[in-house]
């Protein structure tokens, strides 16, 4: 089967993308508004760009119901900060309950029973039930594409990092503490358990 994009709704488009890239991580993004009020959210458009400097980046997708941009990116675009904490599966269920449509204004933080947690340089909090913080200053914003469908990818340098003393050794993170989470296509998601050693060949 080959598939044309330019002949895919964007519905079906996204389908693809979720189906064959993954598992996907997830960044659970904390923000501020202009206002102080704070905004949780999470996104499996995430990964890593460079260590120096320290730099990671996500995608917020348009809202799907009327195009519009979200919360989270909106207060970016303002305040030029956020953070990107962690997820594990001992608050999988919270995290999930972040990702209704709430109205403007109102914080996710109470909506799921998370706690904020202040921050060393930025003004977002970070979620307290997180193992790993990444508090980040805003890079670059790249839009792609206008309406429904269209995503915007956030470019951020991290500026502090947060990592709990009991998954942290030898300046590593132990994955099978940090018992981190995936997502999948739909309704699933994985756990980092079954792995498997290969070495990088030099």
């Amino acid at each position: 089967m080959q598939l044309d994009p330019a002949t895919l709704s964007w519905e079906a488009a996204y389908k693809y993308l979720n189906g064959a890239i993954l598992p996907r991580p997830i960044a659970f993004v904390s923000t501020v508004d202009e206002a102080g009020n704070t905004n949780l959210a999470p996104f499996s458009f995430f990964t890593a760009v460079a260590a120096n400097p320290l730099t990671i980046c996500f995608s917020v997708m348009r809202r799907g119901t009327d195009g519009e941009k979200k919360d989270t990116l909106v207060n970016i675009e303002h305040t030029k900060e956020f953070v990107v904490n962690i997820v594990s599966e001992s608050f999988a269920n919270q995290m999930n309950a972040t990702a209704a449509e709430f109205p403007h204004g109102v914080s996710e933080f109470a909506e799921s029973g998370l706690t904020p947690a202040p921050s060393t340089v930025v003004k977002a909090p970070r979620v307290k039930e997180s193992l790993v913080n990444f508090e980040c200053k805003l890079t670059e914003i790249v839009h792609i594409g206008e309406g429904k469908g269209a995503g915007s990818l956030v470019i951020g340098q991290v500026v502090q990092v947060h990592v709990d003393d009991e998954i942290h050794f030898d300046g590593k993170i132990d994955t099978a503490k940090l018992q981190p989470i995936g997502r999948l296509a739909g309704a699933d998601y994985v756990r980092v358990t079954d792995t498997f050693e290969m070495v990088r060949k030099k």
